[in-house]
């Protein structure tokens, strides 16, 4: 059976997101307040539509939302993402995501009980950064000769980059950290995302600085 997603709230990033999660095979529905986005949405083959706001409990309840492995809480309001993800997991989502737009809100709400959170924020700063670097790094490497490498290495406990900020670490000048995959959600990290235990961390490198980068973050 195809996993059951919901997402509540939104406008252009959901009509997006469902459309991708169609592609990819899962059964999408979608709460939302605006009646004729709800109207545009029910156009697409695939998609159920509810007509409300999703940070009732009545509303929730009659979508069954007990039901649905992800929930998605995509509003513009931070707090209503909240309390839309807290409700969710009361119901027994399995999974909760939550988006949020101020990045220092971030371990709040995974301390509140969120599986994962996305800040967009965030997001579009670490994309920059790192595409930057990739930028510099492709000049020098040429991608597709078997010369740049992909690794995951996870973040031992005794690591001495814990605590650290990506850029207080001195990784060689062509690595790149990716992505951070923690807890059950994953992050695209920028200059000051700092680094957890049992973090797993996505290595881009040159393969002269794949072993250099992994002791910095193993300590051996």
């Amino acid at each position: 059976m195809n996993k059951q997603v919901l997402i509540i709230g939104g406008k252009t990033q959901t009509k997006s997101l469902a459309e991708s999660l169609l592609i990819k095979k899962y059964e999408v529905t979608v709460i939302n307040e605006d009646y004729h986005f709800c109207k545009l949405l029910s156009e697409i083959n695939g998609i159920e539509v509810i007509h409300g706001n999703g940070g009732k409990p009545y509303v929730l309840e009659d979508a069954n939302v007990g039901e649905f492995d992800i929930a998605i809480a995509m509003n513009d309001s931070d707090a209503d993402n909240l309390i839309i993800g807290e409700l969710c997991k009361y119901y027994g989502v399995k999974k909760v995501i939550a988006v949020i737009s101020d990045p220092k809100k971030t371990d709040f709400f995974y301390r509140m009980g969120i599986d994962s959170v996305v800040c967009a924020t965030t997001a579009i700063a670490g994309i920059l950064e790192q595409q930057a670097i990739m930028d510099e790094l492709a000049t020098i490497v040429p991608i597709g000769e078997g010369r740049i490498r992909l690794t995951e290495v996870t973040v031992p406990n005794d690591s001495p980059i814990i605590g650290e900020t990506l850029a207080a670490i001195p990784f060689p000048k062509n690595v790149i950290i990716g992505c951070i995959l923690r807890e059950n959600g994953s992050i695209v990290p920028s200059g000051d995302t700092r680094i957890a235990d049992n973090d797993t961390l996505l290595l881009i490198t040159r393969k002269e600085d794949e072993g250099k980068a992994i002791k910095i973050i193993t300590g051996r």
